[in-house]
């Protein structure tokens, strides 16, 4: 179990935090030219699929529909889950869970919030660089479409 103890400043006793994992989403965006990737405009640098942290007080699935519509514009509608990725080097900045929903959009995708640029891909068309463990949530979520 990892903890750190910090003093408080008011009695000056010894108290325990811990550290825990942080709570994310992901959304695979299916439009019908394809699905929606973002290129990362903070490190790490490359491709990923759009999400982000969960705000305190915040459903993981109002957490994806804010998400979405932060770094793509897109509305989203039709939320299910295809499942949770919790290896703690999936993330190199911090252990983080994620949460993934596949979802539909309709419209316009416009890159925004941490997006540099967005882009419309078929599963057989993916960036080389993948960011996270995103290669694999890809793989997941094409072997659900295939079966």
């Amino acid at each position: 179990m990892a903890f750190n103890s910090i003093t408080c400043p008011s009695c000056g006793s010894s108290v325990v935090t811990y550290r825990n994992p942080i709570p994310t989403v992901d959304i695979i965006i299916e439009l019908d030219s394809g699905i929606v990737l973002i290129e990362r405009k903070n490190e790490p640098f490359g491709w990923a699929l759009p999400g982000g942290f969960v705000d305190y007080g915040e459903s993981l699935e109002s957490a994806a529909v804010r998400e979405a519509r932060e770094e793509t514009s897109l509305e989203i509608s039709n939320l299910r889950l295809l499942g949770c990725y919790s290896d703690p080097s999936r993330d190199n900045r911090m252990h983080t869970i994620t949460t993934v929903y596949v979802a539909s959009s309709q419209g316009i995708p416009c890159s925004g919030d941490d997006a540099l640029n967005l882009g419309i891909f078929h599963l057989d068309s993916l960036p080389e660089q993948l960011c996270f463990d995103h290669a694999r949530i890809l793989a997941d979520y094409a072997a659900t479409t295939r079966a």
